[in-house]
């Protein structure tokens, strides 16, 4: 069927809150190449919102699943398991950075993670409120909605958030928040709204995903991991996004040296299976019942298979040396941007997690939203699938497979610039 045809199917049968706004529909794709229903080629850096760290359909992992699918799709790990999802088990133990011996609970998504790493908290700590941050993003479920840090769209129309949720600044210096300020907010929120001794959890991302690649700094990471040692919280990382070699580092809290108490993960973790994990220290791991983790589809044997084989592909394709190499190629091309473009500001990059932000001036540093969307609907009619994000609209995001090819790089990057100099003019 054309583009057209699946349009119209799409408007008359797809409800309008899960609706792409893209009347192009992907027919068959490869590493960071998709084409579409009508035979379009379209540059992927978008990697299916940081899912495809080594491409699409990577070779290795098609491999893995086929071979799955001819012995056991399906029983339901909690009433006859089966070796890959304790394989995978071990395997994420051995290296998730955190505290002491590490154990594991697969589930099917990132928000099915963060859900379940609470459940893990309170019933480790005794105590029920969360903590997260401005500008967070966590997942779609009711509780992962009222964790977010920002309202629009997830929030919409919804009704009331699950309560004992409260929130504290992000570090953000370009838009004036310091290090610092986003200290004394958590501790005042831990004064004024939910004191330690009802703090179950202080979740974050070591980066922020759809609040806009902002980094935290190593020493604000340090200081959360001293608070919540001193307070018996749980220290719960949010890797969804920032994990399995986007950072330049298989996670990217490895950059700090810190170790969490809890992690969760999912995306790039088995290249476009749906599979996430939640992996954290025994004690607090085995610290709820028996029966009270699981869900029917939960670490599947199809999408352990592919994780597996996601984990062969890191290693043997020296993954995380190429991710490191591809996010100071970005870097340099930003670079080159700051100073060619009057409203390119703020480049950063940790690996190729990589971002730069569109303002009115690179004074006033005023947000120009409009122009990240102008910029994203150029390069989709040059062939070019790009994403805008942050908390005000105004940041493009680089997420295409770590394993593009550099040809193919090349050509999408000088469609972002073409992008740059046609509607930034």
């Amino acid at each position: 069927m054309s583009n057209k045809e699946l349009q119209a199917l799409k408007e008359r049968y797809v409800a309008a809150g899960a609706a792409s706004p893209n009347d192009q529909f992907a027919d068959h794709a490869l590493n960071a190449e998709v084409w579409d229903a009508d035979g379009k080629r379209m540059i992927d850096f978008a990697g299916g919102i940081g899912v495809l760290n080594i491409g699409h359909r990577h070779p290795r992992v098609v491999e893995a699943v086929k071979a799955q699918l001819d012995k056991l799709m399906h029983t339901c790990q909690t009433v006859m398991p089966y070796e890959g999802y304790v394989k995978l088990a071990q395997k994420l133990s051995e290296v998730v950075p955190v505290k002491g011996h590490g154990k594991v609970m697969l589930a099917n998504s990132g928000a099915e993670a963060l859900e379940n790493a609470v459940k893990i908290a309170r019933a480790a700590t005794g105590k029920n409120n969360v903590i997260c941050f401005d500008g967070g993003y966590h997942g779609r479920t009711f509780f992962t909605m009222a964790m977010n840090g920002k309202a629009a769209p997830y929030q919409t129309s919804f009704g009331p958030m699950p309560g004992l949720v409260y929130r504290a600044p992000y570090p953000v210096p370009y838009h004036g928040i310091s290090e610092e300020e986003s200290l004394r907010g958590l501790a005042m929120t831990m004064k004024a709204d939910s004191p330690a001794h009802e703090t179950a959890a202080i979740v974050l991302e070591p980066v922020l995903g759809e609040g806009g690649f902002y980094p935290a700094p190593p020493s604000f990471l340090k200081a959360i991991r001293k608070i919540c040692d001193e307070n018996d919280i749980m220290m719960i990382v949010d890797e969804v996004q920032s994990g399995f070699g986007r950072t330049g580092k298989l996670f990217a809290i490895e950059h700090s040296g810190i170790e969490p108490d809890i992690m969760t993960m999912a995306k790039s973790m088995a290249d476009g299976m749906p599979i996430s994990a939640i992996v954290g220290t025994d004690k607090v791991m085995d610290s709820s019942g028996p029966n009270s983790l699981g869900g029917t589809y939960t670490g599947s044997p199809t999408a352990c298979a592919a994780a597996l084989a996601v984990f062969d592909v890191i290693k043997e394709e020296d993954i995380l040396g190429r991710s490191q190499r591809l996010g100071e190629k970005l870097r340099a091309r930003f670079d080159q941007w700051q100073e060619q473009f009057t409203h390119v500001d703020n480049a950063r990059n940790l690996g190729p997690m990589a971002a730069f932000e569109l303002v009115e001036s690179k004074d006033s540093h005023k947000p120009m939203p409009e122009l990240a969307g102008a910029i994203t609907k150029k390069a989709k009619e040059k062939g070019l699938i790009l994403l805008s994000c942050g908390m005000h609209g105004n940041t493009l995001r680089f997420l295409m497979p770590v394993t593009i090819e550099d040809e193919v790089l090349e050509e999408g990057l000088n469609i972002v610039e073409e992008c740059l100099k046609e509607v930034g003019a």
